[in-house]
């Protein structure tokens, strides 16, 4: 297994993955718009996509994100993370996080944050394992509003 950051020959898998991950979880962000965003991504200085590949397949990926805010100068998201189900519980999850947060250091941001979206399910294995993973709870609640229709 090799994990490496994307390249754009990489789009047609992430997607691929990206579109199972949304279905798998719920989230009703059609394809197209995926898509759209995933294009945007790979060429981001903003944006870190990371993949394993086995086999010369593309088996799981992470995309995190950096912005820059007053309360902590420069920080981090761990955005997206998916492993195809046949290669779970194999370490892969652990390998990409370490990735982002590697990421995250070079580019000098203060912290590495994640958002955990239950969509209507029992996420608390989630918080444990990021928990062991070093990450902190820290109470606060995301709240969204959208702007444009979401599923276009």
């Amino acid at each position: 297994m090799t994990l490496r950051t994307a390249v754009p020959g990489d789009f047609d898998a992430v997607l691929a993955l990206a579109v199972d991950f949304y279905a798998e979880d719920g989230f009703a962000t059609p394809r197209s718009r995926l898509a759209a965003h995933l294009e945007h991504l790979l060429g981001s200085d903003a944006a870190h996509v990371a993949v394993i590949a086995s086999g010369g397949a593309v088996v799981a990926f992470a995309i995190s994100t950096s912005s820059y805010g007053l309360e902590n100068g420069l920080i981090a998201e761990l955005e997206d993370l998916y492993v195809a189900p046949d290669f779970r519980r194999r370490g892969l999850a652990a390998s990409l996080i370490e990735d982002s947060a590697a990421w995250a250091t070079g580019i000098g941001a203060a912290q590495l944050e994640l958002v955990v979206a239950p969509n209507g399910t029992d996420a608390s294995h989630l918080f444990r394992y990021y928990r062991a993973d070093g990450f902190v709870d820290e109470g606060r609640q995301l709240l969204a509003r959208p702007l444009s229709d979401p599923t276009t």
